[in-house]
């Protein structure tokens, strides 16, 4: 199960990106109007990248830690040990969903749904608002 995790870590490593980045976000979504608002829609994307960086930010780390622990170059913390357990099991591991939105999905369906809310929040964010939202897929809809 140990060559197992290790792939598994890598295919998900390798699906996700290290952070998304506001900066890279088209310019004219932060402007303030003419009475120096900024467009409510932008908050919303600010927060929503916010909360996708924390959520990144967790499984990265841990998927890292825990390809070390695998090598023998780091020690297999309980949280580790925790964390590939699930993975063999195929379930979202516990610091993962603490950190991220509601869902009762099985890993592999989970880390396909994520990689769909990022694509959705790139475009966003690369292409300026969207002409529909997709309202489950906001960590915090009741912002929206």
């Amino acid at each position: 199960s140990d060559e197992i995790v290790f792939e598994m870590a890598d295919l998900i490593i390798s699906k996700l990106p290290e952070k998304l980045d506001i900066d890279n976000a088209l310019p004219e979504m932060f402007e303030p109007d003419e009475k120096g608002r900024i467009n409510s829609l932008s908050t919303v994307l600010s927060q929503e990248i916010v909360r996708v960086n924390k959520l990144l930010s967790a499984i990265l780390s841990s998927l890292i830690n825990i390809k070390k622990a695998i090598k023998g170059l780091a020690v297999m913390s309980d949280q580790l040990e925790a964390i590939f357990n699930c993975m063999v099991l195929n379930i979202v591991p516990e610091t993962w969903a603490d950190a991220a939105y509601p869902s009762l999905k099985p890993l592999g369906s989970w880390v396909k749904d994520l990689e769909l809310r990022l694509q959705f929040i790139s475009r966003w964010m690369d292409y300026g608002q969207p002409k529909s939202y997709w309202l489950s897929g906001f960590f915090f809809p009741q912002g929206f």
